[in-house]
């Protein structure tokens, strides 16, 4: 990048020290930002404040403010040690309560810089616009250290380029607008222990207009049929939007481009923005194109060439698009099959890997490279979302994407996914769901449909017409932190959760796709995610999550690839391979990355399966497999990947899957292959037709009807695990006390991946708490989260703790986590349940050890993470609806039990599988005999293909057996009943529950 920079020599220094630095005559002075006097504090925000941050423990630097003679500016500077592994450096950040600060006078900043002469980059970025400092645009430039000493380092604002591969926020208008500065961050070295030192942070100079003033157009791309007109604007705007001083000249002229001059009216001329011109003022040129003889043709493009004097110039050159037409790829009234077919032979190798490649919106920016790289995919990672983040925001954010693929010679629309895995759960003010845990604890195979639509028709409604959902992994061991993300540990569980394929996509064979209220569908991750071993993850600090599958044939087939067959026949859109590697014992491969087996993704999953789906890596997936990148490329492409998630390395896969076809490493027809499969989802979806956002249904989003939905869901889920003497459901007239940290967290009770990829606690979107529900409820209720206020005088307390959020294996038990409550969560429920009868409800992703707590507790109950509909919640406490929910997965005593799952031939725990206490009104009641004949009339119904009547005649057999106390001999027929029922096999369902009671 271009810097301008002052060199200094040492002893010349010393000599000009007294002295002011020299600068032009009509500069203003100099604006200090850091003296480093100690007149900037080290704090952090809201505070303004200089702090450090890095990617793990040892990666921040150690910083100090160091008195030294030679010093360049005052007395002393910013000195500091790093040892930097991952990333590291320091902030300082303005008060976040206090007013940004206006830059928009001044040419650039600059700061002296003791030189190591170590060769290595310096990053340096400024914080524009948004909230605060840590909620703003990254601006960032570099400069080198390869100098010895004090030197000063001059950086133009105009140096500086939006960040692309991270940004803190999801974007607030991509203009280095400088008028909101909230300060400035330095990224050190990695690699090589260092030092530094650092003084007098200033900006310097005076901003000409070119710097303060831009001409922008009302687009970068402008279709048009053939024959129509073209509107082109072109605005003049000013920081801070004051009139411009000078006057502004676009010249402007049609020039270049595909189309023939045969195919529009050749344009020429200029026109002048005079001094004193409003900011915002707008000026229209149009372009028109022409008819001509052909009936059929590809998008043709007519670059408007702009040239500016007095101001900054767009960015990009502006282009007008004759659409393609009469193409048989372009007519719906073709078959599917036939219109793929034919755009397939026209398109290029550029084009056709370009369709293969995803990239993350943050890192194409405006989206210049969605055009120039023939993109065919973007996606939003978790968190990655506009601002504001409204569902209109998003809606405009993808459909200016879109508008891109439009200046691409066949016009292939962009297919953009999320993770809305327990809906849509980056938008603010969604509809929030219960995590697939719970929704599997509800055993409402109906219901979960309905939530499928849901979440479908609310992300649909923003724009997005695919989802990264659901998951349908089968969790094995509750270390795991995605273990939230599973229906259950009971492969015949998540099989029957699999009508949220449906919900999400509607009819089986893909009719529905086009609707305004479906998305495809994406089972994840195959195969084998959550049966990984613990300590077998080689990701940084994981130590489950991405580890090591190892399995017989028989378990593969049996537990983790039985859902997936499932997901084929109900016609799932797309197919995600898992991080983890699996090593099915006997086969002779040892641990291999499921990106890179092709035995299981073209073998199993395409060929025996007979998905015809198009298969997505998961985020930088295919960069886990052994070897370089051209061999990552080559391997997983060749095991069946169609479409790779290369977030930020977009070029570089494009680039190298290429050079691999060109040198016969990946044959063409795997590209045909792989294109062909993405092409048909994407002409199902309906979006050659319709490539915009269909925003008709956005008024739902969040709605009531849509409310009542995931309210039922979180009913559904709670599970009952103990109510001694009937302590629930509670009377409205009981003087209630609350306590515990879950109970007023919206954050909490959502968990991760919602607003953002790790989720957060607090009030980060609309919804209900569950103290807020009990409050509507209750007619005397009182509440202390820690438990601190009198417990005297109360008839019931209700104590609501668990987890704080997480996502993915930063959740892993041994990584910051473990499965026992935290101490406060622990003493509050202590103190509420020696001071009064109590419920505890737990809400969490996972079984959490109450073993030695669980005496002194009068009822229990698995509240899961619900999400944002704590009414829900409230619904059971108070008897509007029964408990009814059931253990999606085996609760255990310790953590040394672990893994524990229905069918181990050991099997001693705290709860079964399966579990849950009812409040029914009717409770049924019986003994060895009703059991008996509950049996006898199972084993009928099974015969007969009545299922509902099958199911119901377990579900009472299930009932009167809970009355019962679990011991270690009742515990195992007990869960192996529920796994029995899930299969249909009723008869021999209850002959286990009659196994279970006389166990008892």
């Amino acid at each position: 990048m271009r810097r301008t920079a002052l060199l200094v020599s040492t002893a010349l220094l010393t000599a000009l020290l007294p002295l002011a630095v020299a600068r032009a005559a009509d500069d203003p002075a100099p604006v200090p930002v850091d003296r480093f006097e100690g007149e900037v504090p080290f704090a952090a925000q809201p505070a303004e404040g200089i702090f450090t941050w890095g990617g793990d423990s040892d990666d921040p630097p150690a910083l100090q403010l160091t008195a030294g003679p030679d010093a360049p500016e005052g007395a002393k500077v910013l000195t500091g040690t790093y040892d930097i592994s991952g990333y590291g450096g320091f902030t300082h950040d303005f008060a976040a309560n206090a007013p940004a600060h206006d830059w928009s006078a001044h040419k650039g900043i600059r700061f002296w810089w003791d030189g190591q002469d170590n060769g290595k980059k310096v990053a340096f970025e400024l914080k524009d616009g948004g909230a605060n400092g840590e909620a703003s645009e990254l601006w960032t430039t570099s400069f080198t250290d390869d100098f010895t000493g004090w030197k000063q380092i001059e950086i133009p604002f105009t140096d500086f380029v939006y960040r692309t591969d991270y940004q803190p926020v999801g974007g607030i208008d991509h203009v280095l607008g400088l008028t909101g500065m909230w300060g400035y961050a330095v990224t050190l070295p990695v690699g090589t222990p260092g030092r530094f030192a650092m003084d007098g942070v200033e900006l310097y100079g005076r901003a000409d207009q070119s710097l303060r003033a831009s001409v922008l157009t009302d687009s970068a791309v402008y279709p048009v049929d053939e024959g129509g007109t073209a509107t082109v604007k072109v605005t003049v705007a000013t920081t801070g939007s004051a009139p411009i001083d000078e006057p502004v000249t676009v010249a402007y002229e049609t020039a270049g481009g595909t189309a023939s001059d045969s195919d529009y009216t050749s344009l020429k001329g200029e026109f002048t923005f005079p001094a004193g011109t409003t900011s915002g003022t707008t000026r229209t040129i149009r372009v028109h194109t022409l008819k001509d003889k052909a009936a059929a043709e590809t998008a043709e493009t007519v670059p408007l060439k702009l040239t500016v004097t007095g101001a900054k110039a767009p960015a990009e050159t502006p282009q007008v698009v004759i659409d393609a037409h009469g193409l048989p790829y372009l007519n719906d009234k073709l078959p599917v099959k036939k219109r793929v077919a034919d755009l397939l032979s026209r398109m290029s190798l550029e084009e056709k890997t370009g369709q293969m490649t995803q990239a993350e919106r943050g890192a194409v920016g405006a989206g210049a490279d969605i055009t120039a790289e023939d993109l065919g995919s973007l996606l939003s990672g978790g968190g990655s979302t506009p601002t504001p983040n409204t569902p209109e925001a998003w809606a405009r954010m993808i459909d200016s994407f879109q508008l891109r693929s439009r200046a691409t010679r066949f016009q292939i629309p962009l297919i953009y996914g999320v993770d809305a895995v327990h809906g849509h759960n980056n938008l603010v003010g969604a509809t929030v769901m219960p995590h697939n845990i719970g929704i599997g604890a509800t055993r409402d195979p109906q219901l979960a449909q309905r939530t499928g639509a849901v979440t479908a028709a609310e992300v649909r409604a923003t724009g997005i017409p695919w989802d990264f959902a659901p998951c349908l992994c089968v969790t094995r061991d509750e270390r795991w932190g995605r273990s939230y993300e599973s229906f259950g540990e009971d492969p015949a569980l998540v099989e029957s959760m699999e009508t949220v394929i449906q919900g999400l996509q509607g009819a089986r064979d893909g009719r529905d796709l086009k609707d305004d209220d479906k998305v495809l569908a994406t089972a994840k991750h195959f195969v084998g995610d959550g049966g990984t071993a613990y300590g077998s993850s080689t990701t940084g600090t994981y130590t489950i999550d991405q580890g090591v599958t190892t399995v017989t044939r028989k378990q593969l087939e049996a537990i983790h690839l039985a859902p997936y067959k499932s997901a084929v026949d109900r016609g799932v859109g797309t197919v995600m391979p898992s991080y983890s590697s699996l090593d099915v014992v006997g086969d002779g491969l040892g641990p291999v990355k499921m990106h890179a087996r092709a035995d299981m993704i073209n073998g199993v999953l395409k060929n025996r399966l007979g998905f015809d789906g198009f298969v997505i890596s998961d985020w930088n997936g295919i960069d886990q497999i052994p070897g370089d990148y051209a061999s990552d490329v080559r391997t997983s492409v060749n095991a069946g990947v169609d479409m790779v998630m290369a977030p930020y390395a977009y070029k570089d896969f494009r680039t190298a899957l290429m050079a691999e076809v060109r040198a016969g490493r990946v044959s063409e027809r795997r590209i045909d292959d792989a294109v062909s499969r993405i092409l048909t989802q994407k002409f199902r979806l309906g979006l050659f037709e319709k490539p915009y956002a269909d925003t008709s249904g956005a008024s739902k989003i969040g709605s009531a009807g849509h409310r009542a939905v995931a309210r039922q869901a979180v009913a559904e889920s709670q599970v009952l695990l103990k109510n001694d003497q009937g302590l629930l459901p509670l009377k409205k007239s009981q003087k209630v006390y609350v306590a515990g940290s879950d109970a007023d967290d919206i954050g909490n009770q959502s968990g991760g991946w919602t607003v953002t990829w790790q989720g957060s606690s607090g009030d980060i979107t609309p919804g209900t708490t569950i103290l807020e529900a009990m409050r509507e409820n209750a007619t005397a209720l009182t509440y202390s989260k820690d438990a601190s206020a009198p417990t005297t005088g109360y008839d019931v307390g209700v104590v609501v703790v668990g987890e704080t959020p997480y996502a993915e294996g930063v959740g892993d038990v041994g990584n910051g986590h473990d499965l026992a409550l935290s101490a406060a969560d622990r003493a509050a429920v202590d103190k509420v349940c020696a001071a009064m009868r109590c419920a505890v409800l737990i809400v969490s992703g996972r079984p959490q050890l109450i073993g030695d707590q669980l005496g002194e507790i009068d009822a229990l109950v698995a509240s899961w993470l619900p999400g944002t509909e704590g009414d829900g919640v409230a619904d059971v406490l108070y008897g509007r609806r029964p408990f009814t929910g059931q253990l999606p997965v085996t609760w255990p005593r310790s953590q040394g039990q672990l893994p524990i799952n229905v069918g181990d031939p050991s099997y001693d725990p705290q709860f079964p599988y399966g579990w849950g206490l009812t409040t029914l009104t009717k409770v049924p009641e019986g003994g060895a005999a009703t059991l008996e004949a509950l049996g006898a009339a199972a084993r009928a119904a099974e015969r007969a293909g009545a299922d509902a009547t099958g199911r119901a005649l377990v579900t009472k057999a299930r009932l009167i057996v809970q009355r019962k106390g679990i011991t270690a001999g009742f515990a195992k027929p007990f869960a192996d009943a529920d796994h029995l029922l899930l299969t249909g096999h009723y008869g021999e369902a209850v002959a286990k529950l009659a196994l279970a009671y006389r166990s008892a």
